[in-house]
């Protein structure tokens, strides 16, 4: 199993990358994300895999961050999204903002990947809400909110005792601390992520 490759980046086209590790040229599909992040021809890059197995094929699919890879696993568990599918929706949504989409329910964000009708949308985002703020941070880097330490992952811990689930806990929170900055008090927090959550 390839988890990893360091090297460097030997060409890019439309869905892929060349990475040269060694003298040994790796093929790996990619989003638009993905492709962009790593930068220039010729230059040192490092990204995240996972491989795909099947009876006639061997797939290698590369990520600019281990969080993107995470959530390609997490999308291909529905049924009906394929790697092509998964692929288009993170070359189409910023990890932070699809997990903001499954918390809050938002079908129709999900739907602007190529690829994606409404129907699946919504089987996604239903399939996958309790998700959203288990995998990251809603901000898409670093750990959930849940655990973050000080008044944000106190207000998350306030929201979900009143009875929201993680996920919606933590979109709210992440929205309240983007609107009011980072000074906010916990108490300013929660009522702020209260009135987001009930949007």
């Amino acid at each position: 199993m390839i988890a990893k490759l360091t090297g460097r980046l030997d060409s890019s086209g439309a869905g892929h990358a060349v990475i040269d590790v060694g003298g040994v040229g790796y093929l790996v599909e990619a989003s638009a994300r993905t492709l962009d992040a790593l930068g220039p021809v010729g230059g040192d890059v490092t990204i995240h895999t996972e491989m795909l197995v099947g009876e006639d094929f061997l797939r290698l699919l590369g990520f600019a961050r281990a969080e993107e890879r995470d959530w390609f696993r997490q999308l291909t568990s529905v049924q009906g999204v394929g790697a092509k599918v998964a692929l288009a929706i993170l070359s189409a949504l910023e990890v932070g903002d699809l997990q903001r989409a499954l918390a809050s329910g938002d079908s129709a964000m999900i739907a602007r990947a190529n690829g994606v009708g409404p129907k699946l949308a919504q089987r996604i985002a239903h399939e996958l809400k309790d998700k959203a703020g288990a995998l990251g941070g809603v901000a898409g880097s670093g750990p959930a909110l849940s655990a973050a330490p000080g008044p944000l992952g106190d207000a998350v811990a306030a929201l979900t005792g009143l009875g929201f689930k993680p996920g919606e806990a933590s979109a709210a929170v992440a929205a309240a601390s983007e609107e009011l900055g980072a000074g906010a008090s916990l108490d300013t927090l929660v009522r702020a992520a209260l009135k987001k959550a009930a949007k």
